[in-house]
Order: C-alpha cells, then sequence, then structure tokens
C-alpha cells in the first residue's frame, strides 16, 4: 500500500511500531554509500533526499559518500575525451582527473545535497579534500594477463584512502548539518586523487566508528545459491563464502570494503538494493531489514 493511501490511524501505527529502532539509533552516525540506480532515477533521487533528511531529523547523523561514474561518462562524451578502463578501473590522466573533480565536487556534490537540503535538512558539499579528510596514495592495481600472471599497472591518478581525518566531520555534524562527501582524496604532494566510492564510504564508516554503512547498490544484498537473500553474515562466514567461490565478481569488493569497514570500527555494514525506495528507513526501521548485515565475528 502506497503511503499517499494510507489511513491517519495506519500512519500513526507505522510511527509507533518504528520507535524501538528510533531509540536504537538515536544520536548515532549513519555513513551511506550514494549511487547506482537511486542516484540516476529522479524519483529515487527525490525519495533518498527526503529520508536522509528524515534520519536528520529523528535524531541520527547521517553522512552520505556519493559516487558519479555515469555523470563523469557523460561529461567526458561531451568534452570529446575517451575514457580507458583496466578491470572496469578508469585510467585517470592529469587531464581527467580535472574533469573528474569538476563533475564529482561540482555539479554532483551539489545536487546530493540539494536534494537534502530541499527536503528539509541542511546538507553540505564537500570532496574528500577538504580538510585533508581522505589522505589517500596511488593505487597500484595488478592485471592478470593472458599467462595467468599478474602485472602491475599504472592507472594514473586513481587512489586508495590511506588515512581519514574526520574532524572535518565532526565539525559539520556538531554544527547540524549533513556531510555529502565526493570520493576524492589528497596527496601527500597536493595530488587530486579520483577514489571508488565503496572504498572512500567504507574507510569513512571506520573512522567514525558508525553505528551503520549502508552501501546502497543495484542488488538485493548477498545471495545464497538459491538466490534468497542472505539477512547476515559474521565477518568470518563472509571471507569463507569468498573463499568457496559463493561470493563472486563484483560483489566481492563490496563485500570486502565491508569486512574492512567492521575491522576499522564501524559496527556493521549492510550491502542494500537502491532500487527499493526507502530503502534506508527499511533497513533500520523493520525487524526484517532490507539487505545483508555484516559484522565482527
Amino acid at each position: 500500500m502506497a503511503p499517499d493511501s494510507l489511513s491517519d490511524q495506519q500512519q500513526a501505527a507505522v510511527l509507533a511500531g518504528a520507535l524501538p529502532y528510533l531509540r536504537r539509533y538515536a544520536g548515532d552516525t549513519i555513513v551511506v554509500k550514494y549511487g547506482g540506480h537511486a542516484m540516476v532515477e529522479n524519483n529515487l533521487a527525490a525519495t533518498f533526499g527526503r529520508d536522509i533528511a528524515l534520519l536528520k531529523l529523528v535524531g541520527i547523523n547521517p553522512i552520505v559518500v556519493h559516487g558519479g561514474g555515469p555523470q563523469i561518462n557523460s561529461m567526458m562524451k561531451r568534452l570529446g575525451v575517451e575514457s580507458r578502463f583496466i578491470d572496469g578501473l578508469r585510467v585517470t590522466d592529469r587531464e581527467m582527473i580535472d574533469v573528474i573533480e569538476m563533475v564529482l565536487s561540482g555539479t554532483v556534490n551539489k545536487q546530493v545535497a540539494d536534494l537534502i537540503s530541499h527536503a528539509g535538512a541542511l546538507a553540505v558539499g564537500i570532496s574528500g579534500r577538504d580538510g585533508r579528510l581522505i589522505q589517500a596514495s596511488r593505487l597500484v592495481h595488478y592485471h592478470r594477463t593472458d599467462e595467468n600472471e599478474n602485472e602491475a599497472v599504472d592507472l594514473g591518478f586513481v587512489g586508495k584512502p590511506e588515512r581519514v581525518d574526520p574532524r572535518v566531520l565532526y565539525a559539520l555534524l556538531g554544527a547540524g548539518l549533513i556531510p555529502v562527501v565526493a570520493p576524492l582524496g589528497a596527496g601527500e604532494e597536493g595530488e587530486i586523487y579520483n577514489i571508488n566510492a565503496d572504498t572512500a564510504a567504507g574507510a569513512v564508516a571506520g573512522a567514525v566508528r558508525a553505528s551503520r554503512l549502508l552501501m546502497l547498490t543495484d542488488v538485493p544484498g548477498v545471495l545464497d545459491e538459491n538466490g534468497q537473500r542472505i539477512e547476515e553474515l559474521t565477518a568470518e562466514e563472509a571471507r569463507r563464502l569468498i573463499r568457496e567461490g559463493h561470493i563472486t565478481g563484483g560483489m566481492i569488493p563490496k563485500v570486502e570494503t565491508c569486512l574492512k569497514a567492521v575491522q576499522a570500527g564501524a559496527k556493521a555494514a549492510v550491502i542494500l538494493d537502491g532500487r527499493v525506495p526507502h530503502t534506508c528507513l527499511l533497513e533500520l526501521f523493520t525487524k526484517a531489514g532490507q539487505g545483508t548485515l555484516i559484522k565482527a565475528d
């Protein structure tokens, strides 16, 4: 039943049912990685903005880390710049990193912040370079050759987080604001690094010891051999599923990001379907949850 069709009594019952979960997360910090379909579909984007605003208004401290791959691709095409990928990773030269920063820190970052602010909570867009929030180094990627050997590949200005200094996040949260973070990092010599949004969100979640890292994806979560969503995994169970080949392909780096976040200090991480309206609220405020929760052993 759509929310608009609920009676006053039904709406009150929904709010009352959420009360135990509101108490559980009151004052907690929740890091949300925002991307995929949830980001490019207008209806889902507007719903996401309202949901993040609601979290803030009920006493939870959300931090949003967003991606922007489709928007970067669109801008590259408009500029006539050809993108080259190795194992799904964009090779990024100096010209490209300037365009990527423009898109992520400019257009996309402010659009996401505006979605939330328009819904009634104040959001501020920053990048991982601001206040040296995310200190990064060049990512060394190893490509599997046709001879089944690992070959080091230079991806240019693609980075990995080395350290997260959360003081700028605490300052914004303390002022009642919602930080919206573009996944860029600052190098030791002033370099700009483009960082995978999942990886950046996981590093931020660990640094602020988030109660939850919510990873919005385009799948329902980790699936078992029958294609059914697994509701909860310990870190060791998740590692075993990777070793045994039950978790494969693009799900492996997402699960590994969750494991690193939990190891670094986050209480738990959840992989959930961003294509479902109100997916963050369903995960946090219902008994069954919405995705696959990964927690420490």
